[in-house]
């Protein structure tokens, strides 16, 4: 099957799920789409490679119903170059945590204008980010802080959107050794085009386009998350030192 062909299957299972029948049976997001559905995405988005899903996704889906996040994290530029090489007017959302580095912010506000991004911040409302600053929530229950700034503010906007395109691996950790291309999260599709790159494959590209890493990872940051939440180390031993908690909420 060529690939208009099965963009029009895709289309098909994205009207035939806003019909009464299949709003009885499909879960609850924000595309309409049936178990059935995602997994014939899945099925579609197997042997493609990252950038051939993401060049799919925008045949499958409104792009104006794309969401695209990015923590401007330690190997950012690698998923945001790909994405402004194939779709340079998408929008990109930083979820300002209120917490974040100052070398993060910087990386962020110049991978914006290196790519010529388009980006827009989401944050927790005023008071419920001073609760958790005058709290110390992030000591006290990092859970609780995760969701405050992180989790409800990007909860907020899911409802305007279908798919939700996220920069995820499998080797990262092992929640996310079992996530799937497609799947149902919180209310809206997620897109994970990334989840079976592998680390060699990222790091080829990185070399190979010379993308400039976060500041923090030549001082030995791994993974770069808030600072009151992250210590030098390797892969994710730097995150939440101490405590069981191994995710932000976001991707769970």
């Amino acid at each position: 099957m060529n690939a208009t062909a099965a963009s029009a299957q895709v289309s098909e299972l994205l009207s035939a799920a806003g019909t009464p029948a299949a709003a009885r049976e499909r879960p609850s997001n924000s595309a309409g789409l049936s178990a059935e559905a995602i997994a014939h995405l899945n099925e579609r988005y197997a042997p493609l490679d990252f950038e051939q899903r993401l060049r799919r996704l925008y045949q499958d889906f409104a792009p104006d119903k794309v969401l695209v996040t990015s923590s401007f994290a330690a190997t950012s530029a690698y998923f945001l170059h790909i994405i402004s090489r194939i779709r340079p007017d998408q929008p990109i959302a930083f979820i300002d945590t209120g917490y974040h580095f100052p070398e993060t912010l910087a990386y962020r506000d110049y991978l914006t204008r290196l790519f010529g991004l388009k980006g827009f911040d989401l944050k927790a409302e005023d008071w419920k980010h001073q609760f958790t600053t005058d709290d110390k929530t992030y000591q006290r229950d990092p859970d609780l802080c995760c969701t405050i700034n992180k989790v409800e503010p990007l909860d907020a906007i899911k409802p305007r959107y279908h798919v939700w395109v996220s920069s995820l691996m499998r080797w990262q950790t092992d929640e996310r050794a079992s996530m799937s291309i497609f799947e149902e999260r919180r209310g809206i599709i997620k897109f994970n085009p990334m989840i079976d790159v592998t680390r060699e494959q990222r790091d080829a590209y990185i070399r190979e386009h010379r993308l400039p890493f976060h500041p923090l990872v030549a001082q030995g940051y791994s993974s770069i998350g808030c600072t009151h939440c992250t210590v030098k180390g390797e892969g994710r031993s730097g995150r939440w030192v101490g405590k069981p908690k191994t995710e932000c909420g976001l991707h769970l």
